[in-house]
């Protein structure tokens, strides 16, 4: 019989001896057969020393060595069995080999494609919610949606106001610079006018919306899944679709448009600010640059834009809010998705619509 003497303390903080010395006393003749513990002169020990005997158990039982547990403490001896109680599962623990490029390769193809099958399947689902709307067969509340008007609306004025004027000032700076090479500085009227109207005011109305209005609607959604209440409406009878995406869907639809106008708004009054203290432009050249500039045309085609880029944040944010998994992290996780797949929808679809308008209008 082999008996090992631990004493003093066995702490993680603490080096632990090596289990060479144990093999090497296993090898020393005659055969081991029993192996018994001493611990008389044990001050303080924790996880570590369960760990160490674990090992050493391990070690010991491929020699067919039985293990003696009497002179352990009685703490030690509880935590052995519970550790020893479930065998531990084949496969449980990975190997540190790098997974080969091709396998990660075809898992992320795999990944990708099922994610873009989910996409498609919200989408078609929120088309069939918006025909049952159009049916008068959705079936949401009116209060809600009267909500989600003035928080998609009104509450974002303060943000759209300040980011909107800024951008039309850099444009008019840019331009500035640029045309004052020419001496056509009242051109920047035009400049201004056109961009805000055509694409600018739409694109940072919409980020501002992918940023502020999508994450919103990913972290409530994302909530009420975490908390089972979109199980609940489902158990119910209601389709989520219908009582929670589509009053979203309306709401940012019905307000990119007005928002849209009011940035352009803005954003030609930033690029007149500059114009009349930097360029020296009068107040009324400006109006009347403006005015030649700008056509129903190019307001149109903002205003278009617009209500597609408020569509996409909408779905954007309600799918990242519905696929969102069942913890805190993952609302947050289910935020920052929505506003990437958010910008990046938005500049996609400017991409298209302005190829589009180039060809058609």
């Amino acid at each position: 019989m082999l008996r090992i003497e631990l004493a003093g303390n066995w702490r993680l903080q603490d080096e632990f001896p090596a289990l060479t010395d144990v093999e090497q006393a296993l090898e020393v003749p005659p055969r081991v057969q029993r192996l018994a513990f001493e611990t008389t002169g044990l001050t303080g020990w924790d996880s570590g020393l369960v760990t160490f005997l674990l090992d050493l158990m391990a070690l010991v039982a491929q020699r067919q060595i039985v293990v003696d547990q009497e002179g352990l403490p009685s703490g030690v001896r509880r935590l052995l069995h519970l550790a020893t109680a479930v065998p531990e599962r084949q496969g449980a623990r990975r190997e540190a080999t790098p997974e080969p490029f091709l396998s990660r390769v075809g898992k992320a193809t795999i990944a990708q494609v099922g994610a873009a099958g989910d996409i498609l399947g919200f989408i078609g689902e929120a088309l069939l919610a918006l025909v049952k709307l159009c049916r008068g067969q959705a079936r949401f509340r009116p209060v809600e949606l009267m909500m989600l008007i003035q928080e998609c609306g009104a509450q974002a004025l303060p943000i759209v106001t300040l980011i909107c004027f800024l951008v039309g000032a850099i444009l008019a700076f840019i331009g500035a610079v640029q045309l004052g090479k020419f001496g056509a500085q009242l051109y920047v009227a035009d400049l201004v006018a056109l961009a805000m109207a055509l694409e600018m005011g739409a694109m940072m109305t919409a980020i501002i919306m992918a940023g502020r209005t999508g994450a919103a609607f990913a972290a409530q959604l994302g909530t009420m899944t975490v908390n089972e209440e979109i199980d609940a409406l489902t158990t119910l009878g209601l389709s989520p679709m219908e009582f929670l995406v589509v009053p979203r869907m309306l709401a940012l639809v019905l307000m990119m448009p007005l928002l849209t106008l009011y940035g352009d708004l803005l954003g030609i009054m930033g690029g007149g600010l500059i114009g009349l203290t930097v360029l020296n432009i009068s107040p009324t050249e400006y109006f009347h640059e403006t005015r030649a500039a700008l056509t129903i045309g190019a307001f149109a085609q903002g205003l278009i834009k617009s209500g597609v880029y408020g569509m996409l944040v909408a779905l954007a944010g309600c799918l990242r809010g519905i696929q969102c998994g069942r913890s805190a992290a993952a609302v947050g996780q289910a935020a920052t998705s929505a506003v990437v797949t958010g910008i990046v929808c938005i500049i996609t679809a400017s991409a298209i619509l302005t190829v589009i308008f180039f060809r058609v209008w």
